[in-house]
């Protein structure tokens, strides 16, 4: 199934010197799916040159937006006062269906914002989360929320999961993913009301519920989704990106201190390969906004040009794989079984 990307080109850190040249290395590896670039003309035809795309490019093509939403700004400034964002104009492409996805690596809070406002949230859902895949020992695990939501409900915690099990799904074609709810301790007494409640619905639900997971849990691999709320999601995922780089700069130190050290890491320079190219955290860059009538993934702000193309594989991906309907199926199918047994009830 080849599919539309629609990319906005201005966001981020580094702009078109980075989301341009990550597009065009995209297409390489796609040629047949299409890029929409969205942004200001004339940067993105300088970047495409820098690229080595001087010409027509039958696969890609300029979208012109005549504003962009800077990184540091309020969410609801870009939402009332950028319509014609490069932000706003690629989702309203996703919106219109001429796009089939949107990437872009901009402010993270004038993005859901915008992208909320624009897409509307799924029926059955009430916020949208951010999800996103880690590295584990036994391959990946996709956990959410990483931040959109710091005060849940038990029943945001029961959607997110319903969500990030279907995500899996679609992505990896596991049918009955397992669910795990970050918690504590893996005991059923541990935790504050709302985990516990969550715990009760899960266990309840059809999802291949697994009980709780601690922390050490989620690298781990123990299972496949990881359901958190987003304030505990982002400080885990922030203490995961640190520690990590915390390693990688032990390790630079140490083999760098003498002559010996300098000729153990040339021995040992294939297992370094491989440890640095497992821990990349640029392979597992782009992050989903699962809940939206469309296809929204957000880069990292500082990523380069390898980063910011995974993002662009991420959202090719969520669309080929049918994520939207098969997240709308499983909802209506959960709501229809809830309303059945409370009927039942009654």
């Amino acid at each position: 199934m080849d599919v539309t990307i629609a990319i906005d080109a201005m966001g981020g850190d580094h702009g078109v010197s980075v989301t341009v040249p990550a597009a065009v290395a995209y297409l390489h590896d796609h040629p047949n799916d299409t890029i929409v670039l969205v942004g200001l003309a004339e940067a993105i035809e300088g970047a495409l040159r820098s690229a080595g795309i001087s010409g027509e490019h039958p696969n890609l093509r300029i979208h012109p937006a005549t504003e962009v939403v800077g990184m540091d700004e309020q969410p609801q400034s870009a939402l009332r006062g950028k319509k014609d964002s490069s932000m706003r104009v690629s989702i309203n492409l996703v919106k219109s269906e001429e796009a089939s996805a949107c990437v872009s690596a901009g402010n993270t809070g004038a993005l859901m914002a915008t992208a909320r406002y624009v897409l509307k949230t799924l029926p059955g859902i009430d916020r949208p989360a951010i999800a996103s895949f880690l590295p584990t020992n036994t391959g990946q695990v996709c956990m959410l929320d990483l931040g959109a939501n710091t005060d849940c409900t038990a029943e945001h915690l029961l959607q997110f999961a319903l969500m990030g099990s279907t995500l899996v799904t679609a992505l990896e074609h596991k049918p009955s993913p397992t669910v795990g709810l970050l918690n504590i301790g893996s005991e059923d007494i541990k935790g504050n009301e709302v985990v516990k409640q969550a715990a009760e619905l899960l266990r309840g639900s059809d999802l291949n519920f697994y009980g709780n997971v601690e922390g050490d849990d989620i690298f781990k691999g123990v299972t496949d989704v990881v359901v958190c709320d987003g304030f505990v999601g982002n400080v885990a995922l922030k203490t995961a990106e640190g520690v990590a780089k915390m390693m990688g700069g032990f390790l630079k130190e140490g083999f760098s201190r003498n002559l010996f050290t300098k000729l153990a890491a040339l021995v040992s320079l294939p297992v370094l390969k491989a440890f640095k190219h497992r821990l990349d955290h640029r392979r597992y860059n782009g992050a989903s906004f699962l809940g939206l009538k469309g296809i929204v993934v957000k880069s990292h702000g500082s990523a380069d040009a390898f980063a910011f193309q995974c993002a662009i594989e991420r959202a090719a991906e969520e669309a080929r794989g049918g994520m939207l309907q098969h997240i709308s199926e499983h909802v209506e199918k959960w709501h229809h079984a809830r309303q059945t047994t409370a009927g039942e009830a009654i």
